[in-house]
């Protein structure tokens, strides 16, 4: 969750998941999922940086929860995925075993 601030000055507090557009036309206007659209006094560049801090923030608890970071793995591999289909984009990372193969 992050907190922003409608234009009349009324802090809210937005699932970042449900952000679907960010745009700048002068005020900045978020597109939900669900097509609310609200709009807020901060610029598409903080909201990017809250929504990005939050995520990291996220992800430093779940890091603090698993036994050891080796658990955390799976996750860091995915989350480096681009799943764009553009060329360039990362192929997934292939498993191991841990085993020598022949």
């Amino acid at each position: 969750m992050i907190q922003l601030t409608r234009l009349n000055g009324i802090p809210i507090v937005l699932n970042s998941d449900l952000i679907k557009t960010a745009e700048s036309s002068p005020d900045t206007m978020i597109t939900l999922i669900n097509g609310e659209k609200l709009i807020v006094k901060e610029a598409c560049e903080d909201i990017t940086e809250r929504v990005i801090e939050y995520r990291a923030r996220l992800l430093a608890l779940v890091a603090r929860r698993l036994p050891t970071l080796k658990d955390l793995q799976p996750a860091a591999s995915l989350a480096s995925l681009d799943l764009s289909g553009s060329p360039g984009a990362k192929s997934p990372p292939k498993p191991t075993s841990g085993k020598a193969h022949d």
